[in-house]
């Protein structure tokens, strides 16, 4: 039995990613920075609480990280733990590049310090990216983050490719677009969009305030991502790869199917409010995922369209319940 580490296990990732493994045959460990008292509500949804063991763990604390790693014992080793929010990241910097720089740092750095051939997947970001215009971004485009959590992820990409090519290690970054699922938190634009229709289909009286709303963004389904994640390091040599539907619409597009989905025009709830407009902001992301298709045979089988119903369904349902 296969026994892999999961840094971040009550995120969206972490919790798709246990049940996936659990589903293929692994011992699933995951870690988050308080075990005790930290919600798996996800885990909890999924069914799969407890099929995971839990482990505390303060990821930039090299001894805590070395600990995690000992007592686990894993065959592989997946980074999603650390800040995941952009927006929040321009209000705390220094939290956000600490979290993610320094985690992937302490655990590429333990691995190499225990010597056994420990494989680790890295959640790199399109973020690194910056803008990239009208042109769709591969595995040789370069970084031009326009964000802190940019910043950071860019950062954490080259720590795991040095650690790769200097010291031989089995580290692969998946560079993965918007992905999206009922697990998002609140604070993300594409889940307050669904709520926010829900409500108001439901007869609530708001309005849902936006920023900019002519931002360009590929949109996946999560669940689908953590499979690209397996498969990288399943292959048979370490690399990093871009994960994406390889199809960009605006945050407009998302808006009006959001409010389609329950026959309302968005144009009469939706305030443009200049206050949420980011100091720096990503106007076309756009992905070229086609080495993933070609070496991992992994391609992203739910569009915006399929996208959008799934995430309004489950917030109806849940509303239901």
């Amino acid at each position: 039995m296969k026994r892999a580490l999961i840094c971040g296990v009550s995120g969206q990732d972490g919790a798709y990613l246990a049940q996936f493994l659990i589903e293929k045959g692994y011992q699933v460990w995951g870690t988050s920075r308080d075990a005790q008292v930290a919600n798996f509500g996800n885990l909890a949804m999924l069914g799969i609480s407890d099929q995971v063991n839990l482990l505390s763990m303060a990821q930039a604390d090299f001894r805590s990280v070395l600990n995690s790693l000992s007592r686990s014992d894993p065959d592989e080793v997946y980074f999603l733990s650390g800040q995941s929010s952009v927006g929040l990241s321009f209000d705390q910097p220094a939290e956000t590049i600490e979290s993610i720089s320094f985690g992937i740092l302490n655990l590429l750095e333990a691995i190499r310090f225990i010597g056994k051939p420990i494989k680790i997947y890295n959640s790199s970001s399109s973020e690194s990216f910056g803008d990239v215009g009208s042109q769709r971004a591969t595995e040789e485009t370069p970084f031009r983050p326009r964000s802190p959590y940019g910043v950071a992820k860019a950062s954490a990409h080259w720590l795991v490719t040095n650690y790769r090519e200097a010291y031989g290690l089995f580290a692969c970054n998946g560079i993965l677009f918007n992905h999206e699922s009922p697990f998002r938190p609140s604070r993300f634009v594409t889940r307050k969009i669904v709520s926010s229709a829900c409500r108001i289909s439901r007869g609530s009286a708001e309005k849902l305030n936006l920023g900019r709303i002519d931002i360009l963004r590929d949109w996946g389904w999560a669940p689908e991502y953590v499979d690209a994640m397996w498969r990288m390091l399943q292959a048979e040599a370490p690399d990093d790869f871009v994960i994406a539907t390889g199809h960009s619409a605006a945050l407009e597009e998302f808006l009006k199917r959001a409010f389609d989905h329950v026959n309302l025009d968005w144009r009469k709830y939706v305030v443009i409010d200049a206050a949420n407009f980011r100091p720096s902001d990503i106007t076309c992301s756009a992905a070229d995922p086609s080495k993933a298709a070609h070496v991992l045979n992994w391609s992203a089988a739910t569009k915006l369209p399929q996208l959008v119903d799934l995430l309004m369904s489950a917030e109806l349902k849940k509303n239901e319940g």
